[in-house]
């Protein structure tokens, strides 16, 4: 019999054109049965059709940016055990809205998970056409390693499962784009293992044009915030960094 320990939770913001399919993938995962989605204050119409495609769908009036839509996410699935008298808590598999059907293949992050070898698992993607924030990616892999010694190949990954201890370990989560980095510190100082798992999943990249370099400051701005809040100066100094 097939276990049912996983909760896909997807935080999404105005990604009516891609939700369909990757709430649909994402119950394809095994061990998924239940598929929620955390709608941020979306524009457009994300959490109609990703009820419609068979999710649990949790919305916020506004958008409060991914660690709160991640915070509400696993809130509302802790709800939901609770309702169902569910003895132990799922694992919470935490997927970007953009992935569409690729997210059928996060089966190997939860298997490190599943088998007590880590607390939480990275996916590291294959390179995305498009893509370019260096920058903001050196700035989260030296304030990890900083933080904690943990090489992170891919900081920015939001394709994670952890356990539920895990991810209580490390509330509140970090603000905005800083979610992610924040959560590494947070769950390795907690002294839970990490490990990162190769899987092809592909996204969105976001582009080089203006709204997109809008977009890279403000994730630099928000991983920035969260490594000063979590005392790691030395990441916030440039010299520090080195090519990858």
């Amino acid at each position: 019999m097939e276990t049912s320990d996983l909760a896909a939770v997807i935080p999404a913001f105005d990604e009516e054109a891609r939700i369909a399919a990757t709430v649909e993938a994402a119950g394809k995962v095994p061990g998924v049965d239940l598929v929620l989605v955390v709608d941020d204050g979306s524009r457009d119409a994300t959490a109609q059709v990703a009820r419609a495609a068979g999710a649990v769908v949790v919305r916020h009036s506004r958008n409060r940016g991914k660690g709160a839509a991640m915070e509400s996410g696993a809130a509302a699935v802790a709800a939901i055990e609770a309702r169902e008298g569910r003895a132990a808590p799922r694992m919470l598999l935490f997927l970007d809205g953009d992935l569409e059907g690729t997210a059928a293949e996060a089966a190997p992050l939860a298997e490190p998970v599943r088998s007590g070898a880590v607390g939480m698992s990275i996916a590291t993607l294959p390179p995305q056409p498009g893509g370019g924030h260096g920058f903001v990616v050196r700035l989260a892999r030296e304030g990890i390693r900083s933080a904690v010694g943990f090489e992170a190949r891919q900081p920015l990954s939001g394709q994670r499962c952890l356990t539920r201890a895990a991810f209580e370990a490390a509330l509140p989560l970090a603000f905005g784009f800083g979610v992610e980095t924040g959560l590494t510190v947070d769950v390795l100082r907690a002294g839970f293992r990490v490990g990162e798992v190769e899987i092809p999943f592909r996204h969105r990249v976001t582009g080089t044009d203006l709204a997109a370099q809008l977009h890279r400051a403000k994730q630099y701005r928000d991983v920035a915030l969260a490594l000063a809040v979590r005392r790691v100066p030395a990441a916030l100094r440039p010299a520090t960094w080195r090519t990858r």
